[in-house]
């Protein structure tokens, strides 16, 4: 886990890949000034934090990043449909849980508090995506979809790299037996990925489901890197909703270096 050095920046941003070209990243819950459960880098202002320091949050990140850049962001639905983002639409907020764009000086940027975030370049690093993978995303081939997305701008699946951010592990993530049956049932090989868990319930390992999803989409096993721990277990240092019913957002956020 990368962290960042307070020295220098009071945000820890976990990172997958050593690019110039690209500014990307997977932010925890440190470094900001929310406070109780929203405590600190709450950036989201629709979960009932106070909207001063959440813009007090956003200009912190900002002075991190250290560029200006536009920040594209979806109305996050838990569904599968995946945006091209232009400079003509990097303003528009339609429903959508997936962002790719091929246009330098937007960062795309997506929201969770469990569910799976996840980063993706081609190998020239032209084109990024951005996920917010729930498990009804996942049951709904979001990650398919992205990397459709990104073959419809000119990358090739094999050539992607994906990176699965900080999210809920196998570990804390139980459903009912019926969900995970479910998952069993309309997704090639999901069955390895659960365990029983007590009466009527079992666990589901989301992280390696979406990662045989992008394998069958094209991309090598080498190439999807697991980034940062279970939210649930870390949730000193990300929030989550299984945690705590009132929570802040962490976001993950990719773009290319204008």
């Amino acid at each position: 886990m990368l962290k960042a050095d307070p020295q220098l920046s009071p945000i820890p941003i976990l990172t997958a890949w050593d690019s110039p070209k690209l500014i990307h990243g997977f932010l925890g819950r440190r470094g900001g000034v929310s406070i109780g459960p929203y405590e600190s880098l709450n950036l989201a202002y629709w979960v009932g934090d106070d909207s001063a320091r959440v813009d007090e949050n956003w200009r912190r990140l900002r002075e991190v990043i250290g560029v200006e850049t536009k920040v594209a962001r979806r109305h996050q639905i838990h569904g599968k449909d995946v945006h091209v983002i232009t400079a003509e639409n990097v303003s528009e907020k339609p429903d959508g849980d997936g962002m790719v764009t091929a246009t330098p000086g937007i960062l795309l940027a997506v929201a969770s508090a469990d569910c799976v975030p996840i980063l993706m370049t081609d190998a020239r690093e032209k084109i990024v995506a951005a996920i917010h993978a729930g498990w009804r995303g996942v049951i709904a081939g979001i990650a398919r979809e992205a990397v459709a997305a990104m073959e419809s701008l000119g990358a090739k699946a094999r050539e992607l790299r994906a990176a699965l951010g900080p999210s809920i592990g196998m570990c804390c993530f139980e459903v009912d037996a019926e969900l995970a049956e479910r998952f069993g049932r309309e997704i090639p090989g999901a069955g390895r990925h659960s365990r029983a868990g007590r009466p009527g319930k079992a666990y589901l390992d989301l992280r390696a489901i979406i990662t045989d999803q992008l394998m069958a989409a094209g991309l090598a096993g080498e190439s999807i890197a697991n980034v940062g721990p279970c939210t649930r277990c870390a949730n000193d240092e990300f929030f989550s909703r299984r945690a705590s019913s009132i929570s802040g957002l962490q976001f993950s956020f990719i773009g290319l270096r204008g």
